[in-house]
């Protein structure tokens, strides 16, 4: 009696077949063990036949209808048979990955064009073994999650360049929109996994993100936002340069100048002009007049005399106001006589 089984060593075959090529002589009254979240489908010709749960199962004619009527004649005792048997299994496969081979270019509202990656991860389970071998598997020996990968990473990227292109407005919405467009992309392609006997089980969004040098950009973009008015910042920062210059010089150059020994420079303030009593145009005789030229005199006599009783005194060279004490004038640097 012949036993026929199969047990996945990997873990991660969705698909077995017995044996790996062609077909075998199988008798009647061999025995078919299917595991738990398998499936056993007959093949003949690369098409998917009758179907085995879990379970030990004796092969006859009551239980392969399809089979016998696809051959054209009748099982007696234990005449052979050719087939193939297809181990299906209906576990939940995780941690199937999806993403962007290449950046797919989009329009932004703010960036203009930006090109977007995108990556994530899929959960499928094997609902219809039958479909699924016949569409899919055809007469392959084994069939692993890496075909599905490989396939379907491809419908997930373009069902979620539709939805980006139709619902998106700019890439800085997307952290308040992941769950709504993870939600959007499952519901977009359960209809292409279904056509092959799949359930998509989960769909996971897990980033999309613009290349390197267009987040570098954002991130300087953020800093100067972060500072505000760019223009008020630098006259901050030169208000504060010059407040550090001025702790570090020790007192102003008029100062060094007034108490040091040797001619200050022209940085100096210039010394306050004696005042002159106003000439009130509107009563004022005439300008050249005799009157005109006393009232003038009489003006700069009074200033004189005011400056006079004010003990102030004066450089011999340009006039300036000498500071009490002073040796040289802060105006000209010439020195003055004792």
């Amino acid at each position: 009696m012949k036993i026929i089984q199969y047990v996945d060593p990997t873990g991660n075959a969705m698909v077995a077949r017995v044996p790996s090529r062609g077909t075998e002589a199988i008798a009647l009254g061999s025995q078919l063990i299917v595991e738990e979240s398998q499936q056993a489908v007959f093949l003949r010709d690369g098409k998917a036949l009758d179907t085995f749960g879990p379970g030990r199962h004796t092969l006859a004619t009551r239980n392969l209808p399809c089979l016998a009527k696809t051959l054209g004649m009748p099982f007696e005792g234990e005449s052979p048979f050719q087939a193939a048997v297809v181990f299906v299994s209906t576990k939940t496969f995780l941690d199937l990955k999806w993403g962007t081979k290449e950046p797919v270019a989009y329009r932004d509202k703010e960036l203009a064009m930006v090109r977007l990656r995108a990556f994530g991860k899929f959960a499928v389970r094997i609902s219809n073994s039958q479909q699924f071998v016949n569409e899919i598997v055809g007469t392959q020996g084994v069939y692993t999650t890496d075909g599905v990968e490989a396939y379907f990473k491809d419908v997930i990227v373009a069902r979620l360049t539709d939805l980006l292109g139709e619902n998106l407005e700019s890439i800085f919405d997307l952290p308040k929109l992941y769950d709504e467009f993870a939600m959007g992309l499952e519901a977009a392609v359960s209809e292409d996994f279904s056509k092959f006997g799949i359930d998509l089980v989960d769909l996971s969004l897990g980033a999309i993100t613009p290349p390197k040098e267009v987040q570098k950009r954002i991130d300087e973009r953020g800093g100067m936002e972060a500072v505000g008015d760019t223009n008020a910042d630098l006259e901050f920062k030169a208000a504060q340069a010059m407040g550090d210059a001025a702790k570090g010089s020790g007192g102003t150059a008029g100062a060094a100048g007034a108490d040091s020994a040797g001619a200050p420079q022209g940085s100096q303030t210039a010394p306050p002009v004696p005042p002159v009593a106003p000439v009130d145009s509107g009563s004022s005789p005439a300008s050249g007049t005799p009157a005109a030229s006393a009232a003038a005199d009489g003006a700069t006599a009074a200033g004189v005399a005011v400056v006079a009783a004010s003990g102030a005194k004066f450089c011999q060279q340009c006039g300036g106001t000498l500071p009490g004490g002073a040796n040289f004038c802060p105006v000209c640097g010439t020195k003055v006589a004792g």
